[in-house]
């Protein structure tokens, strides 16, 4: 089982975020940070900022905040909003199965189980969970500038 980079990403925009203490941030220097496409990241800063988990602020001196406290914010639900909603196998798109074997096989369901005990596993925890040791994240990105 594998997430996507947009998981990813969104995961570390937050975790960026949490470590600005009342400031904004930019994409470029999240970008800068991570050594990754502002393009991508805007796509991803758009789709957080849609969830209601990011704030932006337009216009000079503008940039992103956490839109909520880093304990209100649940891992689950930040990676299920970046997965989006399709399914995990064709099979269980709702469209006519194109698959021989559909009527008799219990993958699907094996499946549908493995990813609701990976989210329940990720609701467990809040981006204040991944945020313990704010002072070594700093000390991390700080270390690789562009």
């Amino acid at each position: 089982m594998r997430l996507t980079t947009f998981s990813d990403y969104s995961l570390r925009v937050l975790m960026y975020l949490a470590l600005q203490d009342d400031r904004l941030a930019t994409i470029q220097e999240i970008a800068t940070a991570y050594d990754i496409s502002e393009s991508h990241l805007m796509k991803v800063v758009h789709q957080l900022a849609r969830s209601g988990v990011v704030e932006t602020v337009r216009g000079k001196g503008g940039g992103l905040r956490l839109a909520l406290e880093p304990a209100q914010i649940r891992l689950g639900q930040v990676v299920r909003q970046a997965e989006g909603e399709g399914p995990i196998v064709e099979c269980l798109s709702g469209e006519p199965a194109r698959c021989r074997i559909a009527p008799v096989c219990r993958l699907p369901g094996v499946l549908v189980r493995a990813f609701n005990a990976l989210y329940a596993e990720l609701d467990r925890y809040t981006l204040e969970d991944l945020m313990s040791e704010p002072n070594e994240f700093k000390r991390v990105l700080a270390l690789h500038p562009e």
